[in-house]
């Protein structure tokens, strides 16, 4: 068994392949209204964030109370303080295993992937990374789960990424690599998706393609699926003007979509900055599913905490 889920590549194709199963059981009682169950019946879940959320903390919180556990939050300005024992109250090791003391699993939403690992490190408790500056490993599964709700898959179906080659693009390459979907991403030079990261999801490859492009246009050409994501993330207000400039023509409107399959879906991580990255009709178009893709995070994070925990 896997002890942590700090990015998509932790996780057996099988084991992906069961949480798949797992979520949509969940969501079918969820349809039917058996919200509640009792697997976590005692377990503490402590939720860490050093930044702000508001689909993974809910999904997280609701997903342990329904399913009979306790969910703890902890803002970062309560014990991280941007996680550098320095600045903050107490070294990533000592609150990592005081923690361990008090619960059963930690969720940890942190700017930098170094914690993520210091936290699984320090503790023999499970850790699921909910956000980190490199990977986003529980919204790739959403992502996924998403997929299957509304499309069958074939040997050619295709997901398109438009935009920053960020945590967010990074983890959706590595979880389509891994389930033999086939992935291209268009982003500007200086903003793809790192190479190290490439030269994994290439060695995770099997009867699927990868493709990096720069030309949006080529990218949606006979796609399923078109995503994106905000070209400003947390954290990089500074670079705002820089980034706008950049990603000019990477905007995904009505007349991208229509490069792409009739019946393509197009799926987005929200926050949505509206008239940037995406346009109003594209994001409110019966093309959208982003409000169900939402909603996967919960069915995701009930199959996370069962597998980790129950």
């Amino acid at each position: 068994m896997t002890k942590d889920l700090t990015k998509i590549t932790d996780l057996p194709v099988s084991i992906i392949n069961q949480l798949m199963i797992d979520s949509f059981v969940f969501k079918k009682k969820h349809d039917q209204g058996q919200k509640i169950d009792n697997l976590l019946k005692g377990k503490v879940v402590a939720l860490v964030f050093e930044k702000p959320s508001l689909r993974t903390k809910i999904c997280f919180e609701t997903a342990t109370t329904l399913l009979g556990g306790i969910p703890i939050f902890i803002s970062s300005g309560q014990i991280l303080s941007s996680g550098n024992y320095m600045k903050g109250r107490e070294s990533i090791p000592d609150i990592a295993k005081n923690l361990e003391r008090f619960a059963d699993l930690i969720v940890a939403r942190v700017f930098d992937h170094e914690t993520i690992q210091e936290i699984a490190a320090s503790t023999k408790i499970p850790v699921i990374n909910a956000l980190c500056d490199k990977y986003h490993p529980t919204q790739a599964l959403a992502d996924m789960m998403t997929i299957m709700w509304h499309k069958k898959r074939t040997d050619d179906f295709k997901v398109a990424y438009i935009g920053d080659g960020n945590n967010v693009a990074t983890s959706l390459m590595h979880i389509c690599a891994s389930l033999m979907v086939n992935f291209t991403i268009a982003s500007p030079k200086g903003y793809e998706i790192p190479k190290s990261e490439l030269l994994i999801a290439m060695k995770n490859l099997k009867n699927s393609s990868l493709d990096f492009v720069e030309e949006p246009e080529k990218a949606v050409c006979n796609a399923d699926v078109v995503y994106t994501d905000t070209f400003v993330s947390m954290g990089q207000e500074d670079e705002y003007n820089e980034r706008i400039k950049a990603f000019r023509g990477y905007q995904v409107n009505r007349q991208l979509m229509k490069k792409a399959k009739n019946d393509a879906l197009f799926l987005h991580c929200l926050p949505a900055h509206r008239g940037e990255e995406v346009t109003d009709e594209v994001i409110d178009s019966k093309q959208s599913v982003v409000f169900d893709q939402a909603e996967c995070k919960l069915h995701t994070a009930k199959a996370l905490l069962k597998y980790f925990l129950a």
